[in-house]
């Protein structure tokens, strides 16, 4: 076997269990009550955000891949509350986004609108235009962590997008 091919399956196996650990570490480390990072809605007013309550986004961790020098990796966890509404926007790196409760509706530019339960991930590559997200409940709120691996200095991590109509 090809020593290049050993090395690089070994430094995918710890890369990906530093976003498991990171993963499990964001969930298990959510403290009610404390600040949220951003609400996206507010941040990126447009007529629909306007209309519909926002998502509360807040960071539980950022750390440097020592295996990958000048990326780092964050946790979000962003509540939707009923009917919870996020713009159109975009992230600076690759997202991973793992729903923990309720449901989350999503569409990437490109891609059919779909809907994820708990436990359901998606992914958004880097830039990627993330057309939307929502809580398609009026009455249940919903819950995912988003991991993100970007560039150093862990933000900002939503790259506002100009309001436009993207009908879904």
């Amino acid at each position: 076997m090809n020593l290049a091919v050993i090395l690089v399956s070994r430094r995918e196996v710890r890369t990906g269990l530093a976003l498991v650990v990171t993963i499990v570490a964001g969930a298990l480390l959510w403290q009610p009550g404390s600040r949220p990072v951003a609400s996206l809605a507010q941040s990126h007013a447009g007529p629909l955000a306007s209309a519909r309550p926002g998502t509360q986004v807040k960071r539980l961790s950022c750390e440097p891949l020592a295996d990958m020098p000048g990326k780092v990796v964050t946790t979000l966890q962003v509540d939707f509350p009923p009917n919870g509404y996020t713009p159109a926007h975009r992230h600076p790196g690759a997202v991973t986004a793992i729903v923990l409760s309720g449901q989350v509706r999503s569409q990437m530019q490109g891609l059919p609108a779909q809907t994820y339960a708990a436990g359901q991930t998606w992914f958004e590559p880097s830039r990627e235009l993330h057309l939307f997200a929502e809580n398609p409940s009026a009455s249940e709120p919903a819950r995912l962590l988003a991991v993100i691996v970007s560039e150093e200095n862990c933000g900002p991590l939503v790259i506002p997008e100009p309001t436009v109509d993207h009908r879904h």
